[in-house]
């Protein structure tokens, strides 16, 4: 054998009680698990001694933001030092493939906020255009070697309506829905696990329901799922569950219902009744699932707050509205009286609006403030700093949204369908702890400290629910003959190191991390192994 996990405390992912085992690896592939005292012990060229150390399944980000972030960062400690061994890609409904050159940049320069990217930085080379060859270059890598963790992607609907329909506000036509149709099943030929929706952020908004269901008709041949950003997480957040559920449900597709929060002041206390709407479809045989982060803000741009009449055309119509007077008063009073759709349907409150980061360094200034707070120190109106702040930073700037509820969060991660996805944001001065710190925070946190739910509960949470999703047939457990993507951790001491203040901080207590069977964290430091490959949708269809 290679290598011999010994006695350590296997959680395994199943969601039974954990037990005390010898873990033998060979050939990238877990060869035995021997519980204590019923067997001979496997021995290996290499021995760990896991006394004191839970080993489970290496942990699957459900919701990822590191499309790019993985061809520019061998290390990506990020997310390898939390345990993550896969993450998935293309969420939102808005990424990198497929695309053509117009759109390309168009997409760079909308959401250079989340992954950067922007037009003119050269740190990427985009040399792909499918989604195939997205995921050849993963593959690749760095020198092609590959990359820091596993990858899977979803077609973005967003950026298939840009190639198809372009940025406009209207319904497609029978020639651009059948090319929409024909776009997203190339990219599900081509290895995608299912399809994303923003339908708070442009173009992708402005589909219908219609249009939404046929797409996912061509996701369910290819035994994909979908996984919606829904219309609104605020005042019409119940609506949009609704909408969702049924529309996949007239199509026969599964459903991953994307950050499942229920968030502003109109939801607090809300849980129980999106959790009774999800559990009477489920019981009615809908597949649905879910993933959260344990945190109450959210995080995304600036510039998704506005109304999505204002973000029509582009990122270069938007800055000329927001130069023009007239329109710009139209999209003030969107905000703050109306509430635009871009903000939930909430009229907006810009002391919950924290600037996390900034494309350009000159306007760090502005970064760890409230529009509020900053505004405040400049002697003028909130939408005054808010709007020179998007010009300025051409639609660049991350936001920090304060707008949770703890009791929803902790009911939502106790559900039966629930998974973990850190909608981790890497990008900006201030990032959102969550992009560092999901995974050791629920088994720190709400398992050690809170109790919410237990150690192997948590485990399967993170682990074997996720790849039963993305229909794996050989990850997420702790089994023979399965990839040993594993993860040693301590739960005594296991931790978030990120915090707000300083959130680029990584965890304790996970001195241990596999990829098919090769260390890419070794006593507590990221080696230089590149154990990462793209992940495929298996060949399955209806």
């Amino acid at each position: 054998m290679d290598l011999v996990i010994r006695d350590a405390r296997v959680v395994d992912g199943t969601g039974g009680a954990s037990f005390r085992a010898d873990v033998a690896v060979d050939g990238g592939r877990i060869a035995a698990v021997v519980r204590e005292g019923e067997g001979g012990r496997p021995t290996a060229r290499r021995v760990l001694d896991a006394d004191g150390l839970a080993l489970s399944p290496g942990f699957i980000d459900m919701h990822a933001h590191s499309d790019l972030a993985l061809l520019r960062d061998p290390a990506h400690e990020a997310k390898a030092a939390q345990g993550v061994t896969l993450e998935v890609l293309g969420q939102d409904g808005l990424s990198y493939a497929p695309v053509d050159a117009a759109t390309l940049a168009q997409i760079r320069a909308q959401i250079t906020g989340w992954n950067g990217g922007a037009p003119g930085d050269t740190t990427v080379d985009f040399d792909w255009r499918t989604v195939g060859e997205y995921l050849d270059r993963l593959d690749h890598g760095f020198d092609g070697e590959g990359i820091a963790v596993n990858a899977a992607y979803l077609v973005p609907q967003g950026t298939v309506r840009m190639l198809a329909v372009g940025y406009e506000d209207r319904a497609a036509t029978a020639g651009e829905l059948a090319r929409m149709r024909r776009l997203v099943a190339e990219g599900m030929e081509q290895g995608a696990v299912g399809l994303s929706s923003g339908l708070t952020y442009t173009p992708g908004m402005y589909a219908t329901d219609a249009e939404l269901t046929e797409l996912c008709r061509v996701v369910a041949h290819y035994g994909g799922y979908y996984c919606p950003h829904h219309r609104s997480y605020g005042a019409g957040a119940l609506r949009a569950y609704e909408e969702m559920v049924a529309l996949t449900r007239e199509a026969g597709c599964a459903l991953h219902l994307a950050h499942a929060t229920m968030n502003f002041g109109v939801n607090k206390g809300r849980a129980p009744e999106l959790l009774a709407l999800l559990d009477k479809a489920l019981d009615s045989g809908a597949d649905i699932s879910l993933d959260t982060y344990p945190y109450t803000p959210g995080c995304t741009t600036l510039v998704a707050m506005l109304p999505s009449w204002a973000a029509e055309g582009g990122p270069d119509a938007i800055l000329a509205r927001l130069r023009d007077a007239a329109s710009a008063t139209r999209i003030r009073h969107d905000l703050e009286v109306a509430g635009s759709d871009g903000c939930h349907g909430v009229p907006i409150d810009w002391d919950t609006i924290e600037i996390s980061g900034v494309s350009d360094p000159g306007l760090a200034g502005h970064v760890g403030r409230t529009i509020a707070r900053g505004a405040a120190e400049r002697g003028e109106e909130p939408w005054t700093t808010a709007r020179r702040l998007l010009i300025d930073d051409r639609l660049g700037s991350t936001i920090l949204h304060h707008v949770g509820h703890e009791e929803n969060v902790r009911q939502i991660m106790r559900h039966r369908v629930h998974t973990g996805g850190s909608d981790g944001i890497l990008q900006g001065d201030k990032p959102h702890p969550r992009a560092y710190g999901t995974f050791p925070q629920y088994l720190g946190k709400y398992v050690r400290e809170l109790g919410v739910l237990s150690l192997e509960e948590c485990v399967a949470h993170l682990t074997s629910r996720p790849a039963a999703r993305l229909r794996l047939p050989d990850r997420g457990l702790v089994r023979e003959g399965y990839r040993a993507d594993l993860v040693l951790f301590d739960p005594e001491t296991v931790a978030a190191g990120s915090t707000f203040d300083a959130p680029r901080t990584l965890p304790t207590g996970i001195p241990h991390v596999l990829i098919d069977g090769r260390f890419v964290v070794a006593d507590g430091r990221r080696t230089d192994v590149l154990a990462g490959r793209a992940v495929r949708r298996t060949g399955w269809t209806r």
